[in-house]
């Protein structure tokens, strides 16, 4: 049996409507701590004392110190503390990761914007922005709420802040979820708005709508439909191609053959959600394939326990892979069923 270590320490300075924030209503940011990993905590007034295993216990306490740095008062009110952040704060302390090296991987994209600095949460998340840096090409697959395209755009914006790059181009095909586009009213540009909606979110959270208007209006930063790509060549780009696997084998060829000198491109997508019509292949899936030996394209596999949005999203990604992961094995035992059958038909049709 693990030996429990006991923590105590004090939070200065002492402000009890800091704390009650710190605390949560209730109690349920403390709550959300002992539940994730797995402490108990105690408190009196501004003396805390957290009993665990060594490592979550030491976790938790400087967990704790962390957010109570969070609520640091503006104009005088204490500032807000969201179950989200306490969320999102736990995955960054990576305390419940086994590998504890605490090693980091390579640069840490960190982005200013209304909700603070962006910045890489866990191991996979650091992994695939060190890659983004180092590599020509980089891939980001997995499921929703992994941080895939958010961190392409974070990585973007840093890379034309920095000058590295003269503009950003962000693209995806208009695909989605059976939808086609004729019903939509409106012109082509009017029809296609909704499908890159996500990109425009991630791009005026980071920079404010009316910058990126402006660049848009400079075409420093551009917005379209991947069928506008073809015939181009994108020279000093950061190029970002989101929601991949809605891509044909063609489409995806089109694409990645489209950067020119001094570009990045990043190719984000899920696997697991193709929604292109029956019988076509999808362009992502092909691309792993093909490409997953090419020097300075680089890979990344995200999983359900890199989500960082909302407990329950990883929870249910989860339960997807495990129910498909049944299916999977049902229908090849069933293949192997009928293979034995008409194995065994074949026996006694030569025997008799």
């Amino acid at each position: 049996m693990s030996n429990l270590v006991s923590n105590e320490f004090v939070l200065e300075p002492a402000d009890n409507k800091r704390l009650s924030v710190l605390c949560g209503p209730f109690d349920d940011n403390i709550k959300q701590i002992e539940r994730r990993l797995g402490v108990e905590i105690t408190y009196r007034n501004n003396a805390f004392k957290v009993l665990g295993e060594d490592a979550q216990s030491n976790g938790a306490a400087q967990l704790l110190k962390d957010l109570y740095v969070e609520t640091q008062p503006v104009k005088g009110q204490p500032a807000e503390l969201t179950a989200e952040q306490v969320h999102l704060a736990i995955q960054e302390s990576r305390v419940l990761e086994k590998d504890s090296s605490g090693t980091s991987h390579g640069k840490d994209v960190t982005i200013k914007t209304k909700r603070g600095v962006i910045k890489p949460r866990n191991p996979s998340q650091s992994q695939y922005v060190a890659n983004i840096v180092n590599h020509d090409i980089t891939f980001g697959i997995g499921p929703a709420g992994t941080g895939k395209t958010y961190l392409a755009v974070a990585a973007a914006v840093d890379a034309l802040e920095r000058q590295e790059v003269r503009r950003i181009l962000l693209t995806r095909p208009a695909v989605e979820a059976g939808e086609k586009l004729g019903f939509l009213p409106g012109d082509l540009s009017q029809k296609v708005d909704p499908y890159l909606r996500p990109l425009y979110d991630a791009l005026f959270e980071m920079l404010g709508f009316e910058k990126v208007e402006k660049l848009m209006e400079r075409n420093v930063i551009e917005v379209a439909p991947l069928a506008y790509m073809r015939g181009r060549t994108l020279n000093d780009a950061f190029i970002i191609l989101d929601e991949s696997q809605n891509t044909t084998t063609e489409q995806m060829k089109m694409f990645l053959t489209r950067i020119g000198f001094n570009s990045k491109a990043v190719v984000t997508g899920d696997i697991t959600q193709i929604d292109l019509p029956r019988g076509a292949r999808s362009g992502l899936r092909h691309a792993i394939e093909v490409l997953k030996e090419v020097k300075d394209i680089s890979f990344n596999f995200f999983t359900a326990n890199d989500v960082v949005r909302h407990p329950v999203v990883a929870r249910i990604v989860q339960a997807y892979e495990s129910y498909d992961s049944q299916q999977e094995a049902l229908k090849q035992a069933k293949k192997e069923q009928a293979l034995k059958e008409q194995q065994q038909a074949s026996d006694d049709s030569s025997a008799s």
